[in-house]
This record gives structure tokens, C-alpha cells and sequence, in this order.
């Protein structure tokens, strides 16, 4: 089922910025586990004699949280980022519901979208677009809007959007993909989405299944394939940066984003998020973004529609957002890669230490009868 790790525990703390600093040492995991410990702290004081190791072990535990929220506030406060002034990242949010896809064609669709990038003909700009807007064409397809591109754009101008894609070597394959463009729609680079939902992108025991009428919800009968990896985006000379690709949920998984020897300058997400609605699954969603940017200590820009688009620094900060029900773009300098943290370089591997750590101490508290 490719797993789903949506409403973590340590999403809990969600509201702190200073508590989420950890992250970038520990991880999601960890803190789940470490938040676990606290919230039972309380159990320990409805035994009919409170032990007096109960109150020592919850002392301690208050000490670590405590200490660790200064810790947080010491890591905010001496941080400085770096950007190159010379060129922008630009986020598009269009705010089309789910409706507007069978009342607007693709055609008015990318109209509306090119209005809203509003690009700047000489500035050199990565414009981000939400996925989901080729809604209709595939990738060697959407050759047929070249002209309404590169009229507004320019040589300047890259454009990293959503779109279906397919190959046809033994067996005919399709894909969920982020592609980048320029102004002449010429294909820059492909990422084909690797972590797919399921039921929405593909169906689980499809050989079984298949057979009673079943198929995945999203447009097509047959279940989108895999991509083979993710990879670290050159944007080329002239931008001369490199990005991270993530397609929707691809940002819950935690420890599983970017390799120890990558350095990407950004982090690009891109989703389509009006499958929500009205619920809370936007705010849930983007929350996750926020997690990862601490989590590998890179910026990220998220482009939703329907959700919350953003820009958000290494330490969790949202810089400038676009809102659920807004349209509309933000921009900012390109930044740098700022540094790798604890977490990029061992992910889940410090988990698994803090696993066998807690088995440890159960033990000796166990021999001592403590």
C-alpha cells in the first residue's frame, strides 16, 4: 500500500516552531515517540502511592522539553539565509475548484494561469505552477499551446508544472509527472512521481480487483506506474541552481526525500488539493511541508491549488503564503543552499537509535526494580 504516514503524533506540535527545531536532528519519527513519553507522563500519578521515581522520571521529562524549546529559540534566532537577488522563484495559485475543470477548458485554464504569473520579460524566473492544470493532454501533447507561452514568456522564463505523461516500450506505462519548460514548451527535464496513492493513483491488487469493474479514481482506467527515482534538478547555466521535486503527498515521508549527498538549493512540491474540499486535509497537508524544510534544512516552495501555497525557510518560517481560497502569485529571491543538518545526513537511522535506546533503559530500570 506504500504506507501513510499522515497524522503523526509529533504533528502535534505544529503550533511551536521552536519545538519543531529538533527535527532537524532527530526527525519526525523520534519526536513522535518522544511526544508519546510525555503524554503519559500524567498515568504515572493515578496509581494509589505515587513513587517517588514517577515524579524524578516526569521531572526529567519536563527538563528535556523545556530544554529543548530554548534550544529551538537559540536556533531560530542565529540563523541567517542566503539568496541570490538576480533570480526569482514565482508560486502560482490559480484556485480552481473542482468544478471550474468541466465548466473552464484546458485552454482557459492556462490562460488564467499565465495572467496570474504576470512575467516580467527580462528578470530571470522560475514560475511554479500547482499540478493537475493538464488536466486533458498528456506531455507530448501540450506542444499545442506554444504560441500563448511564448508570448508572455521569455528566454528568462522556466516553468515547472504538472502534467500526465506516458512511455510505450514493451508495455504502454503512464505517469503522474512534474515537468520543467521554457518558453517555447521545450522539455527541460521530467520527474516522474514515485510514491503514488493508493486507490487514487493506482489500485492495489489490480490484477484481482480489476476484474469486478474496479480502477484508480483519478482520470484513466489504467493505474499510473512508478517512477524509477528522484534526483536532484539542474535548472541549467543560466540559472545555474538545483531543485528537489515532490508531487503532492511525496512530502509526508519523512526520511525519504533527498539522499545524503544532496544539496538542492529548493525544494519544489506541488499538489492539487481541491480533492479536500472544504476539510481540514489542506492544513494537514501543508503542515508536512513545513516538517520537511526543518526536517533537510532546505527552503521549500509548495504550489497548491485549493491548499496553501508558500514559501517556507529551513527553520519552518513561512515566508509568504497564498491561502486556500486566494489566487494569486508570491515571489522571492533565489535562495542558497543553506547547510545539511544532523537528520538530512542519517534520517531514520538516529529512530532506530533512539528505539534501541528506550529498550536499554527499560532493561536496566527492569534489573534495578526501578
Amino acid at each position: 500500500m506504500t504506507g501513510f504516514p499522515w497524522n503523526l503524533t509529533a504533528y502535534t506540535w505544529s503550533w511551536s516552531h521552536n519545538i519543531l527545531q529538533i527535527l532537524s536532528i532527530i526527525g519526525t519519527y523520534s519526536l513522535s515517540l518522544i511526544s508519546i513519553t510525555l503524554f503519559c507522563v500524567p498515568f504515572l500519578f493515578i496509581q494509589k502511592k505515587i513513587l517517588k521515581e514517577n515524579i524524578i522520571f516526569s521531572f526529567l521529562v519536563i527538563i528535556i522539553f523545556f530544554g529543548n524549546y530554548f534550544y529551538g529559540k537559540i536556533k531560530i534566532n542565529n540563523i541567517i539565509y542566503n539568496f541570490d537577488k538576480n533570480i526569482k522563484v514565482k508560486i502560482v495559485s490559480p484556485d480552481l475548484s473542482l468544478s471550474d475543470y468541466n465548466v473552464l477548458n484546458e485552454e482557459l485554464r492556462i490562460e488564467r494561469l499565465i495572467k496570474i504569473s504576470d512575467p516580467l520579460e527580462n528578470q530571470p524566473t522560475l514560475f511554479i505552477w500547482p499540478e493537475g492544470i493538464f488536466y486533458e493532454s498528456y506531455l507530448n501533447e501540450i506542444k499545442k499551446y506554444k504560441e500563448l507561452f511564448s508570448e508572455k514568456f521569455s528566454q528568462n522564463h522556466l516553468i515547472v508544472l504538472g502534467v500526465n505523461n506516458f512511455e510505450n516500450l514493451n508495455e504502454k506505462k503512464y505517469y503522474n509527472s512534474l515537468v520543467i519548460l521554457n518558453h517555447n514548451l521545450e522539455v527541460i527535464s521530467v520527474y516522474n512521481k514515485i510514491n503514488l496513492v493508493p486507490f487514487g493513483e493506482f489500485l492495489p491488487f489490480e490484477n484481482i480487483l480489476s476484474k469486478f469493474g474496479l480502477k484508480k479514481i483519478t482520470k484513466g482506467y489504467n493505474s499510473f506506474s512508478p517512477g524509477n527515482k528522484r534526483q536532484i534538478i539542474n535548472l541549467g547555466e543560466k540559472f545555474n541552481k538545483k531543485i528537489l521535486p515532490l508531487i503532492c503527498y511525496e512530502i509526508i515521508y519523512t526520511g525519504k526525500i533527498k539522499k545524503k549527498n544532496e544539496f538542492p538549493d529548493l525544494l519544489v512540491n506541488i499538489s492539487e488539493d481541491a480533492w479536500f474540499g472544504d476539510s481540514i486535509g489542506p492544513y494537514q497537508h501543508f503542515s508536512k511541508a513545513i516538517f520537511r524544510s526543518i526536517e533537510e534544512g532546505v527552503f521549500t516552495a509548495r504550489s497548491a491549488n485549493k491548499g496553501i501555497s508558500a514559501f517556507i525557510n529551513p527553520n519552518g518560517r513561512v515566508v509568504k503564503s497564498i491561502n486556500t481560497r486566494e489566487s494569486g502569485n508570491i515571489e522571492l529571491s533565489f535562495p542558497y543552499f543553506n547547510k545539511p543538518t544532523v537528520f538530512s545526513n542519517y534520517g531514520n537511522k538516529i529512530f532506530f537509535l533512539i528505539i534501541l535506546l528506550y529498550i536499554f533503559l527499560i532493561l536496566i530500570l527492569k534489573k534495578f526494580k526501578i
